[in-house]
């Protein structure tokens, strides 16, 4: 039997898989992030830990929990909360949540951010709940099309593949950028290779699916932003701290961008309070994979990661697979 620690309750009865294979599931009573202290003391003796990438789980961490912990099972695509390296020298099986439910939700979630920043969607509900809808007038929320526009696609892994994918349904140029060209992708996609700058100068709308790292973290910046076309709209469903949002909103002030939609953010949960307050932006507090189908696929991964791991077979999303044949057991 294992003990297992779940940082925060998570949708579905997946957790109960779990219990019925006769291990002890402990689920943290607040139902928020908890502080670095709480997990500290939340872990000790634990051999298994389900976070979420609210969680920083790092070296100190993990010997915080004890020699016995054998794995992090993220409910999460992105695991840049875990420091992977620390796990592995410690013989830590690392398991992560990808799946076609996942992307396909952030896919649409990064549509409906374009759509409404380019028709102004929020800025119109909320001057007609205000009382400001007077009837029919020819010159009011006038937003852009997208039928025949351009869009860059910065990342074309899973998601940013089935963003380019439905964007042939407005006629779109679409663009990309990612370290080598993907002929495969260009053949069945329709999308063309772009150096960055020239994405960047080229592209009416420009959709983020880059994984956090050190050489992706800010790369929209001052200076990216002043090389996008004039008038651009810039969406960010992957992860925050890719933009520099201090940098955006000076952008967005002095006209450079049209519009800027952001599910994600530099400092989560805090965001620049100039964002907040600008007419020509849209804010969505983290829930580009929030659809049942996605969280209940993400609940069924995590936890049967663990039941593969604890009964000694590999997990199907290994992230440091190099750690399986020296894992601790």
């Amino acid at each position: 039997m294992a003990k297992i620690f779940v940082t925060r309750k998570i949708p579905g009865d997946h957790l109960e898989k779990l219990t019925k294979d006769g291990h002890e599931v402990v689920i943290s009573e607040f139902n928020r992030p908890l502080t670095g202290e709480e997990l500290v003391k939340s872990v000790a003796g634990v051999d298994v830990i389900l976070s979420l990438l609210t969680d920083r789980i790092d070296g100190d961490l993990m010997d915080a929990a004890g020699p016995q912990l054998k794995m992090v099972s993220n409910y999460a695509v992105g695991f840049d909360n875990i420091d992977v390296k620390a796990a592995t020298d410690r013989g830590i099986v690392v398991a992560n949540t990808p799946s076609e439910e996942v992307n396909e939700a952030v896919a649409e979630h990064t549509w409906a951010l374009a759509l409404a920043i380019a028709r102004r969607i929020v800025e119109a509900d909320e001057a007609t709940r205000r009382g400001g809808y007077k009837g029919w007038e020819p010159d009011i929320f006038l937003g852009v099309n997208l039928i025949g526009k351009t869009l860059g696609v910065i990342g074309l892994g899973r998601i940013g593949s089935m963003v380019a994918r439905r964007a042939r349904g407005y006629n779109m140029t679409v663009l990309y950028n990612k370290h080598e060209p993907d002929p495969e992708a260009e053949k069945d996609l329709g999308v063309v290779f772009a150096p960055l700058d020239e994405l960047l100068a080229k592209s009416d709308f420009v959709s983020l699916h880059v994984p956090l790292t050190e050489e992706t973290r800010h790369m929209i910046n001052k200076e990216s932003l002043a090389k996008m076309k004039k008038g651009s709209f810039l969406i960010n469903t992957a992860r925050g701290p890719i933009v520099d949002e201090r940098d955006l909103v000076e952008a967005l002030k002095a006209g450079q961008l049209s519009g800027a939609a952001l599910d994600v953010y530099d400092n989560e949960p805090n965001i620049d309070p100039e964002f907040l307050v600008m007419p020509n932006t849209i804010t969505t507090p983290h829930i580009a994979s929030a659809t049942w189908e996605a969280r209940n696929k993400m609940g069924e991964d995590a936890v049967g990661a663990i039941l593969d791991c604890l009964a000694g077979e590999k997990p199907q999303n290994l992230v440091n697979k190099e750690v399986w044949e020296k894992r601790r057991k």
